[in-house]
């Protein structure tokens, strides 16, 4: 008559065990933020995360809310208890924002070496690049067949409500262009370059996912992108329908780092995986997922890459002026957009 009785705390037992063990296997052994394309199916996140989970026997758990803004905004707002180890995906255009708030573990990864020197801009090492690249213009030359060929062939009246741009505010191709028209019409001209800009913006999306969406599906004939990402369409559609053009102002260079946050629960493991960035394993899928040039560059850029046009000379602001007058620069971009 005690049959029944035991069976059933020996099912609660096993249901428990059960239960309970996948949680724990589940545990990550590393959190890292980064935003919503690096880990879409088609970027490189799949690949390199699964990577390294099998170089180091352990567990990643990728968190990608949005664009490189959105997740910086996110890191800022857990600064006093981090829930990730590693930020990966913020620009030089944002460093600045993310100095300001502390929230790094400086770390020199032995690997480092391999970096083009050009593009390691911290010599603190609170963050480090592991790509590069340069925004651009992408347009469909089945559509517009005379694109512009510089900032100010944008403002042109033929392209009213043909272009599509990601908000410098919570975008990183967005802000690298805001900063693109203060390098070429200094603070006194870049909000009259917006103002003649403004009527040929059909909209202006939080995120590249969803410009670069509008774009592909023809809603618009020319995006703001990045210039490799001609390369895509020739590698995986086989077409070279849509292309970019070098701008003769010069074109805007944007560097991508990662970094790990300071009160990481995970400092090793984090250290061991920014030291795996900039390693062939990862640096490699670089040029076809993430659509960037490696900054660790290990083997030759794929064959797709030779409809990217090479600029000859590339734009920067300096960072200390963007860290003093960002704020008032984006302020000043709102009121003028919403006029």
């Amino acid at each position: 008559m005690f049959k029944f009785p035991f069976a059933h705390l020996l099912l609660g037992a096993v249901l428990t065990f059960f239960i309970t063990m996948p949680v724990l296997a589940q545990t990550p052994d590393l959190v890292v933020y980064t935003y919503d394309s690096f880990n879409s199916e088609w970027g490189p996140g799949p690949v390199v995360f699964k990577s390294f989970e099998e170089h180091c026997a352990c567990t990643v758990k990728v968190i990608a809310p949005g664009d490189s803004g959105t997740v910086l905004s996110r890191t800022i707002l857990e600064k006093a208890n981090p829930k990730a180890d590693v930020l990966l995906g913020v620009n030089d255009s944002e460093a600045h924002r993310s100095f300001q708030y502390n929230i790094w573990e400086p770390y020199r990864s032995p690997n480092l070496k391999h970096v083009v020197p050009e593009l390691q801009l911290d010599p603190q090492h609170r963050v480090t690049p592991f790509d590069h690249g340069y925004i651009a213009f992408v347009y469909d030359s089945e559509a517009l067949p005379h694109p512009p060929q510089s900032l100010e062939a944008l403002t042109d009246p033929s392209l009213r409500g043909k272009i599509v741009i990601e908000s410098p505010k919570t975008s990183s191709p967005g802000l690298s262009f805001l900063h693109w028209t203060i390098a070429v019409y200094g603070e006194d001209g870049y909000l009259a370059y917006w103002n003649r800009l403004k009527p040929n913006l059909l909209t202006i999306t939080d995120g590249w996912s969803a410009a670069y969406g509008m774009f592909t599906k023809s809603e618009v004939p020319i995006v703001l992108s990045y210039i490799t990402s001609p390369a895509y369409h020739l590698e995986y559609e086989k077409t070279e329908r849509y292309k970019t053009v070098l701008f003769k102002e010069g074109m805007y260079r944007q560097i991508e780092f990662a970094g790990i946050l300071k009160g990481a629960k995970h400092l090793e493991r984090a250290r061991q995986f920014i030291d795996f960035m900039l390693t062939a394993e990862f640096q490699d899928t670089i040029p076809l997922t993430n659509w960037m040039f490696p900054a660790a560059p290990h083997s030759p850029l794929p064959a797709s890459f030779r409809i990217v046009p090479k600029p000859e000379q590339h734009l920067t602001l300096d960072r200390g002026r963007i860290a003093a007058k960002n704020s008032a620069w984006l302020r000043a971009w709102s009121r003028t957009m919403s006029n």
